[in-house]
């Protein structure tokens, strides 16, 4: 047996009894098994040093102690899904809390939600975090998963075994146009690759506080959009300052400015949404609305285990959104002064 891996039917073998015999011992399941054949087998268990397999011990508790994360492999991401700073952040704050919980994180990146339901089934999972689906995904889902999940900006109502977590997408929007008023702007443009759910939301926000705020839908693509910020630079350069929907649309669009000799914030300023970290370090510094991927990830761990007591009577969530002030944005009226 050296240099493989010791198997369940080798100590099975050596000792002359069933494989279920030593699957017993290894997952706790002794009770109709003789106390001398017990220490039998953990002891040539010990001895032969065997290792095992996390998932047949996870599976085969009723607890498995395991939380899936399913984040929509969206078109817009072209095939980098994890790779979006804000899925990274999510996943990353989801992480680090479902360990702090004592239990484990397995993750599936898919556009196909019919794959959930068997991803769930398959690993006997406790409990689920979804994000970027739509609502009639999440009601088939409801209806063919009984295990808990918490929703990400789930448009849909909420019923049954799951929470919808969301943040308030409207007041970023007014923190945003609040800002961006309060340092002189008045021609605002919005930039979104949609005008539905949290994006319009975003919008409207901004707009209750520049009526004449306009909204720009742009592709998802970034080559397809790189070429319609270049075909429609007249209409653009009419905007004293831009809010992206994402921090993403906002440094990629900064990025675009630059090529076309357009520097931020002396000729035009910008503001994303999401604070992710990479706000920090961008040139300029990023003014942003923060959402708190760490407080979501811990409500939706929390919400997940007063589902499964219970004793959960929440259905949907906001949290709080903050506007922070970096270097992306020029003072219109000091410059005026």
């Amino acid at each position: 047996m050296e240099g493989r891996r010791v198997r369940i039917v080798d100590i099975a073998d050596e000792l002359g009894v069933s494989t279920a015999t030593v699957s017993n011992v290894i997952h706790g399941k002794t009770k109709k098994i003789s106390d001398e054949m017990v220490k039998r087998v953990q002891k040539l268990l010990e001895e032969r040093q065997y290792i095992p397999g996390m998932a047949g011990i996870l599976l085969a508790q009723n607890d498995s102690k395991i939380i899936g994360v399913v984040i929509n492999d969206h078109k817009k991401y072209e095939g980098h899904t994890l790779e979006d700073p804000f899925i990274s952040a999510s996943v990353n704050a989801l992480a680090k809390e479902i360990e702090l919980a004592g239990k484990f994180l397995m993750l599936k990146v898919t556009d196909k939600w019919s794959e959930i339901p068997r991803f769930a089934s398959m690993w006997n999972m406790e409990g689920m975090v979804l994000s970027g689906y739509c609502e009639q995904d999440y009601k088939k889902l409801r209806e063919q998963m009984h295990i808990p999940f918490v929703v990400y900006d789930g448009y849909m109502e909420s019923l049954g075994n799951h929470v919808n977590i969301q943040v308030s997408h409207f007041d970023g929007g007014v923190q945003a146009g609040c800002y961006l008023k309060k340092m002189g702007h008045r021609a605002v443009l919005c930039i979104s690759d949609n005008h539905i759910c949290m994006d319009m939301e975003r919008f409207m926000g901004l707009k209750s506080e520049i009526p004449d705020a306009q909204l720009m839908i742009i592709p998802m693509e970034q080559e397809a959009r790189t070429a319609f910020y270049k075909e429609h630079f007249g209409e653009i350069k009419k905007y004293s300052a831009v809010f992206a929907v994402s921090d993403y649309y906002a440094m990629d669009f900064i990025q675009f400015l630059k090529s076309m000799g357009i520097s931020v914030p002396e000729d035009m300023s910008v503001v994303g949404f999401d604070n992710v970290r990479e706000c920090e370090r961008s040139v300029p510094a990023l003014t942003t609305i923060k959402q708190d991927s760490r407080q979501r990830a811990a409500l939706a761990v929390d919400l997940l285990n007063r589902l499964r007591n219970g004793d959960c009577r929440d259905k949907n969530l906001v949290l709080p959104v903050t506007l922070v002030e970096r270097d992306s944005v020029r003072d219109v009226k000091m410059h005026k002064e």
